[in-house]
């Protein structure tokens, strides 16, 4: 007959236990199981005697690392479970890999936790996650990703490709038209077309999906900038001061473009007659938002009588601000422009 003790405790008897715990126990999908302070197997789930191929009858009693003709006979998961008990640890998501004789090889996670009794008996719960299908499916999902990063990539290398060679054709077309009023339009549609084939081409290295460091992205954009429409051909200067923050691609290339068209402003119209100067382009994030400025130390805007029409680019940088929900200030005097967008988070 039980102790009182052995009665207090379903699972100190497989064979006689409490009805309701082997019912729960045989009723979990995933395979769990029960070992004695000595890692012997007090009782088992259904779906453990089933995944590995055992029986209660040849499991019950046995050493843990012996079932299965020692299948389980894993050292580093033997030396964590030995310590459970005795040190009061738990095992957290402890997987590993197995070759095992019915299943074949296995990525497997595993759980461990000590159970106490108020009679002072100790057992141990160990549950098992079966995540071989699942590893299987994350590798083949990261192979199918980075073959999308390839062809991406190769994409906006053939299109910043395409535009250049475009923007190349509209120049030698402009140099060839007699109109002063055509050549100026061919000239600006070839700005413009060099100006997102630059952007793209500092994307070109940037992983797709992934977040994007803001300074590092416009100190490569500026420096290509200077490259190509300063290049030593005019005493001008472009820096750049820009914090810590990422943005996403999108983000990225809506900062290039607005970066780009008002750089190309200021040096079209901020130092007229070779005057030397600087640009300087400035990157601020906090928690609050983040701040993105263009300024130079050039003449300034002048202000015409009854006002003028707005030109292509400042269209360009207020659809940019809008995609960007970011609200446009501008600031001119005799001293230099300073273009400010300010996008604060909702």
């Amino acid at each position: 007959m039980d102790t009182p003790e052995r009665a207090f405790d379903p699972l100190g008897d497989s064979k006689d236990g409490h009805i309701l715990t082997r019912a729960i126990i045989d009723t979990i999908r995933e395979p769990l199981i029960v070992l004695d302070e000595t890692l012997h197997v007090v009782v088992a789930s259904r779906s453990f005697y089933k995944k590995f191929d055992l029986t209660h009858e040849t499991s019950q009693g046995k050493p843990f690392y012996k079932l299965g003709n020692g299948q389980w006979n894993i050292p580093a998961l033997c030396t964590l479970l030995e310590e459970v008990i005795p040190k009061h640890t738990t095992v957290e998501g402890f997987e590993f890999e197995h070759d095992f004789p019915f299943l074949g090889l296995r990525t497997l996670v595993v759980n461990a936790r000590e159970i106490r009794y108020e009679h002072g008996e100790k057992k141990m719960l160990l549950s098992m996650l079966d995540v071989t299908h699942q590893r299987r499916l994350e590798i083949e999902r990261e192979k199918l990703i980075q073959q999308k990063d390839l062809l991406l990539k190769e994409m906006r290398h053939r299109i910043a490709n395409s535009l250049q060679l475009i923007a190349s054709i509209l120049l030698l077309k402009a140099e060839t038209v007699d109109s002063a009023e055509s050549r100026s339009h061919l000239e600006d549609a070839h700005e413009r077309i060099m100006t997102i084939a630059t952007v793209q081409q500092q994307l070109d290295p940037m992983p797709i999906g992934e977040e994007i460091a803001v300074a590092g992205y416009l100190t490569s954009l500026c420096k290509s900038l200077s490259r190509s429409m300063i290049g030593g051909r005019k005493p001008i200067v472009l820096k750049v001061i820009a914090g810590k923050g990422t943005v996403s691609s999108d983000t990225a290339v809506s900062f290039g473009l607005v970066t780009t068209e008002l750089v190309i402003n200021a040096l079209k119209h901020g130092f007229p007659n070779g005057q030397s100067g600087t640009i300087t382009v400035c990157y601020e994030s906090e928690d609050s938002g983040w701040t993105l400025s263009i300024s130079d130390d050039g003449v300034g805007k002048t202000k015409k009588p009854g006002g003028e029409r707005p030109g292509l680019g400042t269209s360009i940088v207020g659809a940019l601000a809008n995609q960007l929900q970011a609200v446009i200030r501008t600031e001119t005097s005799d001293k230099g422009t300073k273009v400010v967008l300010m996008h604060a988070h909702m």
